[in-house]
């Protein structure tokens, strides 16, 4: 129970002093006219001036707060190295035991594991949402038990008590680790890149080692090894040998002493594309949808494209001067034996035998097919024709023969349960809701003999069959009727997605191969894909990177999709196969936060300490003791750290009592001024 006065004014206190000061002035004036009674006068305004200021009784029922002391302990990557865990555990242990002891003083635990998204240990940031539940008067002192590696300094709070750091680990601490600078998110295929590497040495690193040796490994291959210099920049030219996700993983060997080796691998992974895919158009016959494949090819920014349009073939015979006419020769030897491996795609547009590409020139084209290039043909009726290109080498190549039957019948083209699953038409089917896809007007009878038909037309018959021959790649699209769609005839349909598809299947894009197993990483997830066109795939079987085996099913979330998702426990190379297929995949960062500087260090905390009057003590040197300091005074010294009790405390009840009741007043004021009146009449 707390007892004082305190003072409640009946009026505002500017005109309590002026009423003051007047009183004061009326009785210098009965001084001055000798006024025998001045001073009981004086004691009535005495009396009335209290009375204003009404002085009153107040009694506090206070009930006492704890202190409270604050332990952050660190629990990341970097404290499980060495023995630092134990080290944490054991003066946490001590300091809960010595906070016991202290009068009127309890402590609060927060642990700090390592942050979301390798954002490190984030200690600042658990400190401010703990004060943000306690009252700023009770706290008495900080301890951060850690090694110093904090990575939010700079959200620090301001605190009302000292802040201690209690430093795990020990003087004679060191590490190595591997450090990739520079590495590219995209590279060319097939030209050179380079990337940066650093094997550094941290604490107190022993003497005499100036070499170590440096693994290289692409897409889990059998690595390569180097001998490199420790702390010196290495400049690694590399050559991406596909397009696609290419893992490069480096790895430098544990050395005696060391901290940890988890830091001693780093996983790229670089996205390899291809540098100005060259393409080829041959156009025959002039027809409407002639600018189709130019519009398309040529709106990618990505594609050269090489156009000839014949618009003079060797037959004709219309009297013009050679030197009059514009046109230039088509410069077949050039194009068809000398340049033609220079071009990733070859597309005839309702072309047909005219003479001007002999069969020799037409059998090159095979063989360019056979090892490793692409045609399309985008047939009209002069497939169907006695010219038709199919009468020629290429069709060793051509997945399908023409009937000589052109159906010249309006239908609408359709994705085949087969085309479902492939890449190029998947998702290409008509809307459910809306209007239905346009109409095509022709098409050219053909029988597929091999390859997939992924699209059919009039009365179910092939539209679109893809197929691989050798090395390359071929399709045949039976209609030259795609414009209708760009051109929005009967509400249109996807041709633009459709022939862009079908153009980069061929060019081999990675997202668009038909049989491929890959895996998306998310955090610690991650899920292997597997694209098939058959209706089922056996399970997959994943080796971690620490060579831990797991066989998963796969279930099918799309028409040729099948997906299964795991927890990758460890950072590094997780390989993945199906039997059929192998892939690798890395997982996590290629130099975790928490593991890039791993020697424990007080220098980070420094300025925060110093700024609330803290110390630091080394763990493995002993725990210091513990003191009770005044606020504003130094909180730590020579094996010694402090603690500032607040004093603070809960009110439960108040009371208050008037000291000068009414009627006390009024008697003493009666009083006062009749013995005045009294006194200065009898004289």
């Amino acid at each position: 129970m707390i007892t004082t006065i305190v003072l409640d004014p009946l009026i505002p206190v500017p005109v309590l002093i002026v009423l003051a000061v007047l009183a004061v002035g009326f009785i210098a004036l009965a001084i001055l006219h000798g006024l025998s009674g001045w001073a009981l006068r004086a004691g009535a305004a005495i009396v009335l001036f209290l009375a204003l200021v009404s002085p009153q009784l107040q009694q506090e029922d206070r009930e006492a707060l704890t202190d409270i002391v604050i332990a952050v302990v660190d629990k990341s990557t970097s404290q499980a190295l060495a023995d630092r865990a134990q080290q944490t555990d054991s003066a946490l242990a001590t300091l809960q035991e010595r906070i016991a002891t202290l009068e009127n003083t309890e402590l609060r635990r927060v642990d700090v594991v390592d942050g979301v998204n390798d954002t490190g240990t984030l200690a600042m940031t658990a400190l401010t949402k703990v004060l943000a539940e306690e009252p700023q008067s009770r706290i008495a002192g900080v301890f951060l038990i850690t090694d110093g590696r904090i990575h939010d300094i700079e959200a620090a709070p301001n605190l009302p008590a000292p802040v201690h750091l209690m430093l795990t680990g020990r003087p004679d601490d060191w590490d190595r680790r591997l450090v990739v600078h520079d590495a590219p998110a995209y590279a060319i295929v097939e030209e050179s890149t380079t990337l940066t590497l650093r094997v550094e040495d941290q604490g107190q690193t022993p003497a005499g080692e100036t070499t170590t040796q440096l693994e290289i490994s692409v897409d889990g291959d059998e690595p390569m090894r180097f001998d490199v210099p420790i702390g010196q920049n290495i400049e690694l030219p590399l050559t991406l040998s596909h397009a696609g996700r290419n893992v490069i993983q480096f790895r430098i060997p544990e050395a005696d002493g060391e901290l940890t080796d988890r830091n001693n691998s780093a996983l790229v992974q670089i996205n390899g594309i291809r540098d100005r895919l060259r393409v080829l158009l041959v156009s025959g016959e002039p027809h409407s949808g002639g600018r189709t494949w130019r519009n398309l090819l040529k709106s990618d920014s990505s594609v050269d494209l090489v156009h000839f349009t014949i618009l003079r073939p060797p037959e004709k015979q219309d009297g013009v001067p050679v030197g009059e006419l514009s046109l230039i020769a088509f410069p077949t030897r050039e194009l068809f034996l000398e340049k033609i491996d220079d071009f990733d795609l070859i597309v005839f547009d309702r072309y047909k035998r005219r003479g001007i590409l002999p069969s020799l020139y037409l059998d090159n084209v095979r063989q360019y097919v056979e090892n490793g290039g692409a045609i399309l043909v985008a047939a009209g009726p002069d497939f169907a024709s006695a010219d038709s290109i199919y009468r020629s080498p290429l069709s060793q190549v051509i997945p399908a023969e023409p009937t000589a039957r052109v159906i010249e019948q309006g239908y609408r083209p359709a994705v085949t349960a087969l085309g479902q699953r492939h890449p190029v038409t998947a998702g290409l089917t008509a809307p459910s809701e809306g209007p239905e896809w346009g109409r095509w007007l022709r098409q050219v009878e053909v029988e597929a003999t091999r390859g997939n038909v992924v699209m059919s037309g009039f009365d179910d018959q092939p539209l679109l069959v893809l197929d691989r021959v050798g090395e390359g790649r071929v399709a045949l699209l039976a209609s030259d009727h795609a414009w209708l769609w760009s051109r929005g005839y009967e509400n249109g349909g996807p041709q633009l997605e459709l022939l862009r598809r079908l153009a980069h299947w061929m060019m081999k894009e990675p997202e668009l191969e038909e049989e491929a197993l890959i895996a998306e990483t998310s955090g610690e997830t991650i899920r292997i894909i597997r694209r098939t066109l058959k209706e089922t795939t056996p399970p997959v079987t994943v080796t971690t990177p620490g060579g831990e085996t797991r066989v998963l099913t796969l279930e099918e979330t799309f028409p040729g999709r099948f997906e299964v998702t795991l927890t990758g426990e460890d950072i590094g190379l997780y390989r993945y196969t199906d039997g059929e297929l192998s892939n690798v995949v890395g997982l996590g960062p290629s130099s975790p936060r928490e593991l890039i500087e791993t020697v424990a260090t007080p220098g980070v905390l420094e300025p925060l300490i110093e700024a609330n009057r803290g110390g630091f003590a080394l763990l493995d040197e002993g725990f210091p003791s513990l003191r009770t300091v005044r606020p504003g005074r130094p909180a730590a010294g020579r094996n010694w750290l402090g603690i500032t009790p607040r004093g603070a405390f809960e009110t439960k009840g108040i009371m208050q009592y008037r000291l000068l009741p009414t009627w006390l007043v009024l008697l003493l004021v009666s009083g006062f001024m009749l013995s005045a009146w009294l006194r200065e009449g009898r004289r």
